[in-house]
């Protein structure tokens, strides 16, 4: 199995290419590129005294025939320019070959059988299959594919009562957070009951085998896709009861009100846990005792100034991870009776690393993160350490869960040249073996992963890793992806995509660096990317691009940057603050209006890491200098850019690449081509289909390519346009 090879490394400049020579930077007008005409309405606002235009703020209305219509007009204009680059279908061809493999997932039991997911190669959904014996022919349990005609309809969670007997799962149709839940008789695997409806941001949760905990919001007013949700609420659901009889656990009151609401059951079914939240970071804890006939809420956090959740429990002996006093966080240990923080003692005590960790056996396995590579130690339940689990190699392992009385459970490894591979492990032997390993039309023997280490403006070291080929000529012209992400305390960490495995056969090189603004090193590096602090993580991303640049990777002329939602934000504000830093922007369901995406959905959530609009007037000038759409100029010439989104996301909403896309489009003083790729029956990304992504990929790197000047494909070794 291929090692990523880490270490920091600089590697000398060599014969610098010329800066003028094989570029394209004459927009091809055989393709006749007419962008559609958008109206500008006069629509004002007054943020302390500043006078804010949004002219394109009708974009707003999803459910209006007139946004309708400019959706489909711009659709015309960017399928007729992506159907004529001369080496699409050979990209689609390639990538329909290589995702072509067989898939399957970790198996786990439940009842008297075990299940595991699995995709023959191109099937747009995952198919759920058990078997009773190891030996029986598995049999198909549930088909999403069957779930609608065109695979837009997916599976999004499943969930069993104890004893096996009984399923719930989730739907998502068109891509859409709001879900509906099936109950199913598995042993029949017919329909129990009535569907469940208007389900948002939620998991399923059985309390033994009599219903479950589920969370949801009250419908909202106007767009269900757009309109604003901040009231979430746990019920609970009784088996063969109507949905109208579901008894509301917590919310729904002016002391209750948050935002995010959840609840879990212990496996013992003695407490559920319910977490409340106002914004993604930072929440309150609260318990009951299941086995009390009306049990009484009980506060463990009361404040939403960390991160804290119960793990697991031992009788009355609650194991609580969080960053209290533990930026890196920690576990701690309480009695239930008494649960506050005064009474919490360490079990596995903050190290330097951020901590991860899981449940499974009879054990505790936390998974640290070195410099956003996987370490596992096992430990007990009296906080001894068993032993470091010796993984295949430096890469993401993830998966070390299973049930307290489990013999075995099944972990994943990867890394940006290995493809995802399941492992069997023995939890009292501490041995590894493989349980399946996919067998892809693809050599990771012929690339390598390199570790760097780089400076930000400020001084700030940054890790990232670049895959290339392993013979790749350093001369500044090799195609390159530029991928971040710097939010939420979202971490990246090395994962193979089947996609990318087409990237580097191009003899692309792949970069993603570590921004501040994930959690890649804990709360203080999340922090040192959030609001009045955000530009950190733009500077960070630029300082990336200008060390690929300096170390002859690639070059402007070959470089294109790529993220998705948050991610998106971070390619908006980028390509408007650097527009001469690179070729093309990939900007995917970003978030581009950064004065009023807290007004959509559930977006108020998302203040901590950005603050909003209404705080106070150096928050909001602190915003309007970097949000994407208010920061298109006139004159400017702008990179090739490829504007990604969905109709049906309703996490960030498509307003906000359309008015990004109708900025662009109206003020872009170069030729190079501003476009907008809206899927149709599509959300944020979850659940979409093998067909729709396959498609998408073809799109996205056939737009890159042709940008940066290939007329053919780099791997049929062909010239650049003149």
């Amino acid at each position: 199995m291929k090692k990523i090879i880490i270490g920091v490394f600089t590697l000398a400049a060599l014969a610098s290419c010329k800066d003028s020579e094989e570029k394209n930077t004459e927009k091809d007008t055989a393709l006749n590129l007419n962008y559609p005409k958008t109206k500008k309405v006069d629509t004002v606002t007054d943020y302390f005294g500043t006078k804010v235009n949004d002219p394109y703020r009708w974009l707003e209305d999803d459910r209006s025939e007139e946004t309708e219509e400019w959706v489909k007009a711009e659709n015309k204009v960017t399928f007729g320019y992506l159907d004529k680059i001369p080496f699409k279908d050979d990209l689609k061809k390639r990538l329909s070959e290589i995702w072509n493999y067989e898939k399957i997932g970790a198996p786990f039991k439940e009842g008297d059988y075990t299940y595991f997911s699995k995709n023959d190669g191109l099937q747009n959904q995952y198919v759920i299959y058990r078997r009773k014996n190891e030996n029986d022919k598995p049999e198909v349990f549930l088909d999403p594919n069957k779930f609608s005609e065109d695979g837009t309809t997916s599976l999004s969670g499943l969930s069993f009562s104890d004893n096996g007997k009984m399923a719930a799962y989730s739907i998502s149709e068109g891509g859409s957070d709001w879900r509906k839940v099936i109950v199913l008789d598995t042993e029949t695997k017919e329909v129990a009951e009535d569907t469940l409806k208007d389900i948002k941001f939620s998991g399923i949760s059985w309390k033994g085998n009599e219903g479950f905990f589920y969370s949801s919001y009250e419908k909202p007013e106007g767009s269900e896709l757009s309109a604003k949700t901040d009231q979430h609420r746990l019920f609970y659901h009784k088996i063969g009861t109507p949905q109208s009889e579901d008894k509301m656990i917590f919310g729904g009151t002016p002391e209750q009100k948050h935002r995010y609401v959840g609840g879990s059951v212990s496996e013992d079914n003695k407490y559920l846990f319910i977490s409340a939240r106002n914004s993604t970071s930072g929440g309150k804890l609260f318990m009951m005792d299941l086995t009390k006939k009306n049990p009484e809420l009980n506060t463990i956090i009361d404040n939403e100034d960390t991160d804290t959740y119960v793990i697991q429990n031992d009788g009355s002996k609650l194991y609580i991870v969080t960053n209290l006093d533990a930026p890196n966080q920690r576990i701690v240990t309480v009695d239930a009776a008494n649960p506050s923080p005064e009474n919490w003692e360490d079990f596995i005590p903050e190290t330097k690393n951020v901590l991860s960790p899981s449940t499974g056996g009879g054990y505790f396995f936390t998974e640290y993160m070195v410099d956003a590579v996987s370490q596992v130690k096992q430990y007990d339940y009296e906080g001894n350490l068993v032993r470091e689990i010796e993984l295949p190699g430096l890469g993401s392992a993830g998966g070390f869960g299973a049930k307290k009385d489990a013999d075995t459970l099944y972990y994943s490894f990867t890394n940006y040249v290995t493809p995802g591979t399941i492992y069997k492990y023995d939890i009292k032997e501490g041995t590894s073996e493989v349980y399946n390993k996919p067998n892809i039309n693809f050599n990771p023997d012929n690339y390598e992963s390199r570790q760097v280490f780089y400076k930000s403006k400020d001084g700030t070291k940054i890790p990232m890793i670049i895959t290339a080929k392993k013979d790749i000529e350093l001369n500044g012209k090799n195609p390159t992806i530029l991928y971040g992400y710097g939010g939420f305390n979202i971490s990246l960490t090395p994962s193979f995509s089947t996609a990318n495995a087409v990237w580097l056969e191009q003899g692309g090189v792949y970069a993603v660096p570590n921004l501040r603004g994930g959690g890649e090193y804990g709360r203080e590096w999340h922090d040192a990317g959030t609001k009045m602090q955000k530009q950190n993580v733009f500077d960070d991303f630029i300082a990336a691009a200008e060390y690929l640049i300096e170390n002859n990777y690639t070059s402007k002329d070959y470089l294109a940057i790529r993220g998705g939602s948050n991610g998106g934000l971070l390619v908006g504000a980028t390509m408007t603050q650097r527009p001469d830093l690179m070729k093309v922007a990939l900007p995917a369901v970003g978030v581009m209006d950064m004065l009023r995406y807290h007004t959509f959905t559930a977006g108020a959530g998302w203040a901590y890491d950005y603050g909003t609009s209404e705080d106070s007037k150096e928050m909001f000038d602190y915003l309007y200098n970097y949000s994407p759409v208010h920061n298109v100029k006139e004159g400017t010439k702008y990179p090739a850019t490829l504007i990604t989104t969905g109709d049906h996301d309703d996490r960030v909403v498509p307003a906000h690449s359309f008015k990004f896309a109708a900025e662009l489009q109206e003020k872009q003083a170069g030729d190079a081509p501003v476009l907008i790729r809206i899927e149709t029956k599509a959300g944020h990304g979850a659940g979409k289909p093998t067909s729709m992504i396959i498609d998408e990929y073809a799109d996205i790197f056939g737009f890159t390519l042709y940008n940066m000047g290939f007329e053919q494909l780099p791997s049929e070794n062909t010239e650049l346009k003149d």
